[in-house]
């Protein structure tokens, strides 16, 4: 598969034109890139930081080494937002949602794309991420739908101005280091990966901001895995209607709980 996306990349072509001309020859020039760009996959190096594009929610998304690669488990997300919406609708005339840890933007984007009412603010620690997210943004057409801030997690927000946190945030522990991809280890952003020796520091302070800036019913959004679910559930023990969501390898990856 990484083999056939370079080849694309190489050329300037989609798959359907690689179908369609099986018989088309590499010039020298192209040749010589797709030599390269296969050498920086056998390295390790990510396809999607090699072609600078990575696929999410239907949407195409600029992606460096500066941010975490979306992942299709992350759209669990916003199913679980669209759901809770859908099952607990809002009176309010505009939704204001928190992204906590955008990166690319992923998160942010795809819920603006779906609530086009929404004031959506997208948050992270690096203002290189944030560089990316605004052009991801800009390229969608969806900046006017975004805010984007630099902090500490919810650093700056006042108590009770959001009706959702979502968040993506780093949940591997240390530990679990030897048990990460080698690319993952090597290539991505440390800090959008680990998050300390349990693998909860970042969710530990993530739950009490939430707490803070929600408004009552107020609902928080997580990506988890299966390794810290149950002390997340823990975290979350003086909230409402927690719930843990499996993802397609009936793995648990979203929590949700409100305020």
């Amino acid at each position: 598969m990484s083999a056939e996306l370079l080849l694309m990349f190489t050329i300037g072509c989609d798959r359907a034109y690689l179908f369609a001309h099986p018989e088309r020859d590499l010039n020298a020039e192209e040749c010589g890139r797709y030599e390269a760009v296969l050498a920086e996959r056998a390295r390790g190096v990510p396809a999607q930081y090699i072609t600078g594009h990575q696929e999410f929610w239907g949407m195409d998304l600029i992606v460096s080494p500066a941010v975490l690669i979306p992942r299709p488990e992350t759209e669990h997300v916003i199913e679980v937002v669209l759901d809770l919406l859908k099952s607990h609708p809002s009176n309010r005339e505009q939704l204001r949602i928190a992204d906590v840890g955008t990166g690319s933007g992923c998160i942010a984007l795809a819920l603006a794309k779906e609530l086009p009412q929404a004031q959506i603010d997208a948050i992270d620690i690096s203002s290189t991420a944030l560089e990316i997210a605004r052009a991801n943004a800009a390229r969608l057409q969806l900046e006017s739908h975004i805010h984007f801030k630099e902090a500490d997690l919810l650093a700056g927000f006042e108590s009770r101005s959001m009706d959702f946190v979502v968040s993506n945030p780093p949940y591997v522990s240390d530990s679990e280091e030897d048990q990460v991809q080698i690319e993952v280890r090597r290539y991505e952003p440390r800090n959008a990966v680990f998050a300390g020796q349990r693998g909860t520091e970042v969710i530990e302070r993530l739950i009490p901001q939430a707490h803070t800036v929600l408004r009552p019913d107020g609902w928080l959004v997580m990506e988890i895995s299966g390794t810290i679910s149950g002390e997340v559930e823990h975290l979350l023990q003086n909230w409402k209607d927690v719930q843990v969501t499996l993802d397609l390898q009936a793995i648990p990856r979203v929590v949700q709980a409100r305020k």
